[in-house]
C-alpha cells in the first residue's frame, strides 16, 4: 500500500491553503495513510491547522531555528530524511514547492514529477505540457519514491474542521548546510484577497492603457470583493508589479469567477486561467482570442462598461 507525505506550505505561522489542495491530490491516490510534515521554528499553530484537514492521518513536526524561513537548501535535506518509508512525497506546485521539491528529489536520487493535475493510478499521473495545450500521462517507477509537485489550480482544497489528526514531533538526524542564509523577505502588503486563492479575480491587460488607468481595475475589484491580477503585457508595461501576473510565467489560478479586462488572451495567459469556473471578458476587439474561452463576453470600451457594471452592482 502507498503512504504519502505532504509537505506543508506556510508563512508567518499560518498554513497556506495549497497544503489542503495537495492533500486532495494525495487522497486521490487512495493511500494507506496521508501524513503532513511541518518544518518551522514554531510549529504549534501550523500543525494544529494541518491536523484539522480531512484525510490527514498524522502531522509530523520538526521545530528548528533553521526552519524559520523556507530556504530550499535547508528544508530539502530534512524532507529527504523524513521521506524514508513513504511511497510518495507531494509538495504544492507554488513558488515554495517549485523551489524545494527538485532539491529533495535530487537528494532521494529520483526525477521530480511536475504539476500533477490528475491521478490515474498509484504511479500514473496526468500533467500539462506546451503551456497547457497538451496533457500527457506520466508513469513513475513503482520501485522508487515519487516526488511530485501538485498543480493547486486543478485540485479543490480538502475540507477542514472535522478531523483531529495526532501531532507528533519528529527528530531528524541530518546535517544542514551553512552556505545558504536568509537575508530578508520583501512582499507587498494588501487588504485585498490573495490572488492565488481568491474565489473572484479581476485582471487587467495592455488595453487598460497605463498605470494610472489601472486604478479602474482596482476600484471595480474592491467593489465586488475580488483579487486583482494582470496579464504579462500589463506587467511588462509597468502598470502593476510582477506578483500580480497571471499566466504561464505568473500565477496559475482557478477562481470561481475570472474577469479579463482589456486582455487579448495570449495562450500563455489562458494557461493560467484554464481551470477557472466562469470567465467574463471585456475587450473592444471582438476578434480577441479571450472570447474563445470566455463564458460571457462584452465587446466595447472597458472605461464605459466597468463603471456601468459597478453602478449596476450598487
Amino acid at each position: 500500500m502507498s503512504k504519502i507525505l505532504v509537505i506543508a506550505e506556510h508563512l508567518d505561522g499560518k498554513l497556506n491553503s495549497s497544503t489542503a489542495r495537495a492533500v486532495s491530490a494525495a487522497a486521490a491516490v487512495k493511500p494507506e495513510a496521508i501524513d503532513v510534515l511541518v518544518l518551522a521554528d514554531n510549529v504549534d499553530a501550523i500543525a494544529a491547522d494541518a491536523a484539522k484537514i480531512d484525510g490527514v492521518s498524522r502531522v509530523l513536526t520538526v521545530a528548528r531555528a533553521e526552519n524559520a524561513h523556507p530556504l530550499a537548501a535547508v528544508l530539502a535535506p530534512q524532507i529527504a530524511k523524513a521521506a524514508d518509508g513513504y511511497s510518495h512525497v507531494f509538495v504544492p506546485s507554488t513558488t515554495f514547492g517549485k523551489d524545494v521539491a527538485p532539491r529533495a528529489a535530487a537528494l532521494l536520487g529520483v526525477a521530480q514529477l511536475s504539476d500533477v493535475m490528475s491521478v490515474e493510478g498509484t504511479h500514473t499521473f496526468k500533467r500539462p505540457i506546451y503551456a497547457g495545450n497538451a496533457i500527457i500521462t506520466v508513469e513513475a517507477e513503482p520501485s522508487h519514491v515519487v516526488v511530485a509537485t501538485i498543480r493547486t489550480a486543478s485540485w479543490p482544497a480538502a475540507a477542514s474542521g472535522a478531523n483531529n489528526a495526532p501531532i507528533e514531533a519528529l527528530t531528524l538526524d541530518v546535517a544542514l548546510p551553512s552556505h545558504t542564509r536568509f537575508v530578508e523577505l520583501k512582499q507587498g502588503a494588501s487588504d485585498r484577497p490573495d490572488l492565488q486563492s481568491a474565489s473572484k479575480v479581476v485582471s487587467g491587460g495592455r488595453g487598460v492603457g497605463s498605470k494610472e488607468n489601472f486604478d479602474i481595475i482596482f476600484k471595480f475589484a474592491d467593489k465586488i470583493g475580488a483579487a486583482v491580477g494582470a496579464s504579462r503585457a500589463a506587467v511588462d508595461a509597468g502598470y502593476v508589479p510582477s506578483d500580480l501576473q497571471v499566466g504561464q510565467t505568473g500565477k496559475i489560478i482557478a477562481p470561481e469567477l475570472y474577469m479579463a479586462i482589456g486582455i487579448s488572451g495570449a495562450i500563455q495567459h489562458l494557461t493560467g486561467i484554464k481551470d477557472a469556473g466562469t470567465i467574463v471578458a471585456i475587450n473592444k476587439d471582438g476578434e480577441a482570442p479571450i472570447f474563445e474561452v470566455a463564458d460571457f463576453g462584452l465587446v466595447g470600451d472597458l472605461f464605459k462598461i466597468l463603471p456601468e457594471l459597478g453602478a449596476a452592482l450598487g
